[in-house]
């Protein structure tokens, strides 16, 4: 669609000049002078769209988009860190979670039902192995012969984990962790992390993209008024005594 602006519109305008060439006077310098600003604001703004994504030889300060992509990226994570995760939000944030859960138990269920619990049977194991046992039990299979007492191990973990998480004075010492700064400090440094390792994928092709998406099917009517402005300043001109 952008494309297309500029191409009707320079269309037009090269037809002006046309025309004009075609004429005797005195339209002749009407048409001719409408038609030749008309072009000269059209071409030069098509130029400028296509100088702020390319690079065009010899031109300097053209394909800014691809040049400055770090000063792009800088600005995505100055906006999503300083906005929308700023540390005066965090804390809000948590204070308005621990005001709304004061009466209510923060639910933990999910989280320690997804929690991977063999690690710490495999570090269970190999501390009964080091031990004076081991050498006992190697009588009886070594570490095989506490394999069957994995999923029940597991299983009682998981509920000693949701009584301890679930209790009174362990939501107290939660929610007191959560409205102090130090929590928000640390959460605000790991999004910062995240965002910049997202941000340090982006390649200068793809913000270009990205920014294309965003505006160029716009700045399209650039060339058009461009255009529309030219022949009108054109137009005057050939008005004037000369």
């Amino acid at each position: 669609m952008n494309n297309n602006k500029s191409l009707i519109t320079n269309g037009v305008a090269a037809g002006l000049v046309a025309t004009g060439l075609a004429l005797e006077s005195p339209v002749r310098e009407l048409v001719l002078t409408t038609g030749l600003f008309a072009l000269a604001g059209g071409v030069t703004n098509w130029l400028a769209i296509h100088m702020l994504f390319e690079k065009v030889p010899g031109l300097y300060g053209s394909g800014v988009i691809s040049a400055r992509f770090e000063d792009f990226k800088s600005g995505i994570n100055n906006l999503v860190m300083d906005q929308f995760f700023s540390k005066e939000n965090l804390d809000r944030f948590f204070a308005e979670m621990v005001t709304e859960d004061a009466e209510h138990h923060l639910d933990f269920h999910d989280v320690i039902d997804e929690t991977d619990l063999n690690p710490t049977f495999d570090s269970l194991v190999s501390t009964i192995m080091e031990s004076s046992f081991g050498s006992m039990l190697g009588m009886f299979g070594g570490a095989d012969a506490l394999i069957p007492l994995k999923e029940p191990f597991i299983i009682k973990m998981k509920a000693s984990l949701n009584d301890m998480a679930h209790s009174d004075s362990f939501q107290q010492s939660v929610k007191d962790k959560l409205s102090s700064g130090p929590v928000s400090q640390d959460i605000h440094q790991q999004i910062d992390h995240v965002v910049n390792s997202r941000l340090d994928e982006l390649t200068p092709e793809m913000v270009k993209e990205i920014i294309q998406t965003m505006i160029r099917q716009h700045l399209g009517w650039l060339v058009v008024w461009g255009g529309v402005f030219g022949g009108l300043i054109g137009l005057i001109a050939s008005q004037l005594p000369i």
